[in-house]
């Protein structure tokens, strides 16, 4: 098997010795070249045709986002950000992702001793990003001012509640599928996006900014709200729980499960225990497992099951794996993710269904849209 072709743009000579170090001691991987700033990568890029770039977005000269900008103008090739934990770094880590940056990986603080610790997570992000289809960049609608968003009511409870799971290619998935709802929204959405601690604050942030519903990052005893958004804090899990004065949000410290924290899985089994065919699950893009089978469990509770389809995922594994495994309810595209939503919503409303989590009955046989 051909080795995959890495280039390596960092400013630090530290890290253009590091990281090179880490890959390649993983022998189907080649580092081809390093480059210490933006001209010199894209350069190197025409030189040497790698086939996926690590990138430092802080560099003197041409910086991180403007050769992303050039790399998915003219090249297309999948970038991975190597990003600081910083809230500047958090920042444009995310500005990064929205211009079509495949992934990233957060630098430890203290980078000469803890710089392998991250090694098997780059290593499997460079491969994934090497077979991917790539980060297709969709366009989201005007900016809704916040005197524009409606008021969250919070006697309003919603008609079902949405777990989604989501990894690679989530921020821009997501992105794009909370910008299609409506302010007026009528399920509640809890969200685990497997994202480091730090970032997911920020990222709640900016996709408030961008969306009709309201979006934060969740916090324990949360409400469950029509119309909004919680999205789970990183290295933290996340579980919903029905409660006599509103259903809220639950965080834990529980350990890892299919090495996350937070797991799809843990948020799916406690939608299956607290809402039964109350529930919809949704497994959106990502590398690995996580959220199978939790969903599995969501499906034999009667609830809703939605696997996004191949052709719309960045990275197919977390919706192929509960597809394989006969869990998904119905396989839609990522275009058609938000009207699916509001549908079921809709209908949900029409039908006075989600007074008592056990009504509904069970799924239909799986389907394909």
């Amino acid at each position: 098997m051909t080795p995959v072709r890495v280039l390596v743009v960092d400013d630090s000579a530290l890290m253009r010795k590091l990281i090179p170090q880490i890959l390649q001691s993983d022998s189907s991987i080649q580092v081809v070249g390093t480059a210490m700033d933006g001209n010199f990568g894209l350069r190197k890029i025409e030189e040497l045709k790698p086939q996926v770039v690590t990138l430092d977005l802080e560099m003197p000269g041409m910086g991180g986002i403007d050769m992303l900008k050039e790399i998915m103008r003219h090249h297309r090739l999948p970038v991975i950000v190597v990003s600081s934990h910083s809230t500047l770094g958090a920042s444009v880590t995310l500005q990064a992702l929205s211009l079509g940056a495949f992934d990233f990986v957060a630098k430890p603080s203290d980078v000469s001793a803890r710089m392998p610790q991250i090694a098997a997570e780059l290593i499997s992000k460079i491969k994934a990003a090497a077979q991917s289809r790539g980060v297709t960049v969709r366009p989201v609608g005007a900016t809704p001012r916040s005197g524009q968003k409606a008021p969250l009511d919070a006697k309003k409870a919603p008609t079902r509640v949405i777990a989604i799971g989501v990894s690679t290619g989530g921020p821009q998935a997501l992105q794009y599928v909370f910008s299609q709802l409506p302010a007026d929204f009528p399920g509640a959405i809890v969200v685990v996006q497997h994202m480091p601690e730090g970032f997911t604050e920020m990222f709640a942030r900016r996709l408030d900014e961008i969306c009709a519903v309201r979006v934060k990052e969740a916090q324990s005893g949360d409400v469950l709200l029509a119309g909004r958004v919680l999205i789970c804090p990183g290295s933290r899990h996340l579980k919903v729980k029905r409660l006599p004065l509103g259903d809220v949000a639950v965080l834990s410290d529980e350990p890892r499960v299919n090495g996350h924290r937070p797991s799809a899985d843990v948020l799916f089994k406690s939608l299956a225990d607290e809402f039964g065919s109350k529930g919809i699950a949704v497994l959106m893009t990502g590398m690995g497992d996580d959220g199978a089978q939790g969903m599995g469990v969501v499906k034999a509770a009667g609830g809703m099951t939605i696997a996004q389809s191949e052709e719309s995922c960045v990275v197919y594994g977390m919706p192929k794996a509960a597809i394989d495994r006969g869990f998904a309810v119905r396989v839609v595209g990522l275009d058609v993710l938000a009207n699916t939503l509001q549908a079921q919503c809709m209908a949900d409303r029409k039908n006075g269904f989600g007074n008592d989590p056990g009504e509904g009955g069970k799924a239909a046989g799986a389907g394909r849209e």
